[in-house]
């Protein structure tokens, strides 16, 4: 097997894994907080899961580019694993917090040292052959969405049989064993050339934010994670307004969920390898147009069937997007500062998934659940449109990409 297709496989199970284990825990948050950390009452369980959630994706935010200039002077292998083993050390910890407060510095400290994936996602674009790279992208996509969708459901049944501070303890291992993985199998094929990433982040920030594709990437990539964590959180309050049976609810709002998730799985990798043959550009507009066709009959549905009829078309209008996006700014990186440009396409990411949430939480007091998805499909018009002014009307390096 040629080495960019083992260290895709090897970093697709490592993904999977670490994903997995992410998603097991936080789903339970709140009632960590209620059992085991004595946090009492709807109003201070909620105040306190918010912003443990969201403390990780505050301090990503800020120290993604860091991160990714160090992968550019020292090699995206060594960030892999030095994010592995502090994650896992970090997560672990959180296992045996006392308070509310302990929890919430451990969620930010695990935010600082992360990196995992977009370190990843780095490694393996420039270590595969660029006519590659969007099958590749969409692959390593897949196990990432695949990873998600399971990992609560993974987390829920370790939490009934060994109880939640021992999923932490797991979870943690389950990580060590994934950067031992990335250690033994993953070899890094383009190495960081001496002298070539040593410029100032200021000068290499300069630089990146000068090439004229990139900052429309980060916008639209900002925008896309702003758009589904709008409406996501709010899913089950969707589900359970139209079925009434509690005894199922529960089942129905994780069928759902998981619809989305399948199918995208399912679809990234496809959508991938089509990027390669007829441009990135291509696949990122039509997934765009795609995803506000598939959400606005969200708005308008009567029944939990025609629920999971949206969200599996939805999942598939995603699996385009991400990988889409990551593609192109691997195309259009300056040669050198690959990791640094997904350093900052991270931050990016990280303040969609940070203002998503927030903003849909008050539009849906506003205008319901229903006027959500709306809300979200717009989004993904203007996105639609951002994009085919800042980017598609430009000249291309990638072959394919005229619409």
């Amino acid at each position: 097997m040629e080495q960019w297709k083992r260290n895709l496989a090897v970093l697709c199970v490592a993904l999977f894994l670490v994903m997995a284990s992410w998603s097991s825990i936080i789903p339970f948050l709140p009632m960590y907080l209620e059992d085991y950390l004595g946090v009492e009452g709807d109003s201070q369980i909620n105040f306190w899961t918010g912003i443990i959630y969201g403390a990780s994706f505050l301090s990503m935010m800020i120290v993604s580019p860091i991160w990714g200039k160090l992968g550019d002077r020292y090699g995206r292998k060594i960030m892999i694993v030095r994010s592995g083993l502090g994650i896992g050390a970090i997560i672990a910890l959180m296992g045996i917090a006392q308070t509310p407060m302990q929890l919430l510095i451990l969620r930010l400290i695990n935010g600082t040292i992360s990196g995992f994936n977009p370190a990843s996602i780095a490694l393996v674009s420039t270590d595969s052959p660029k006519e590659k790279v969007g099958f590749a992208l969409g692959t390593l996509n897949a196990a990432v969405v695949g990873g998600s969708v399971l990992g609560p459901v993974i987390g829920g049944v370790m939490a009934e049989l060994i109880g939640l501070r021992h999923v932490f303890f797991v979870t943690g291992l389950v990580l060590f064993l994934a950067t031992l993985l990335v250690v033994v199998y993953v070899k890094e094929i383009n190495k960081p050339v001496p002298g070539v990433s040593g410029s100032r982040m200021a000068a290499d920030a300069k630089k990146i934010f000068s090439t004229p594709p990139l900052p429309a990437l980060f916008t639209s990539g900002m925008l896309i994670q702003f758009a589904l964590l709008s409406t996501n959180p709010f899913l089950p309050v969707f589900i359970q307004e139209l079925e009434h049976n509690e005894s199922s609810t529960s089942f129905l709002i994780g069928l759902a969920v998981s619809a989305a998730g399948v199918a995208s799985v399912l679809f990234s990798p496809i959508f991938g390898r089509l990027g390669d043959r007829v441009g990135s550009e291509r696949i990122l507009f039509y997934s765009l147009l795609a995803s506000v066709v598939s959400l606005i009959p969200h708005a308008l549905v009567t029944s939990y069937g025609q629920v999971l009829i949206c969200r599996f078309l939805f999942g598939i209008a995603v699996g385009g997007l991400i990988p889409a996006v990551n593609t192109l700014i691997r195309w259009y990186a300056p040669q050198g500062m690959e990791s640094s440009t997904y350093g900052y396409s991270n931050s990016f990411f990280n303040i969609g998934m940070m203002l998503g949430p927030v903003t849909g939480g008050m539009m849906a007091g506003i205008i319901g659940v229903r006027g959500l998805f709306l809300f979200s499909a717009a989004l993904f018009l203007i996105n639609a449109v951002w994009f085919r002014i800042h980017l598609i009307n430009k000249k291309s390096t990638q072959p394919g990409t005229e619409i």
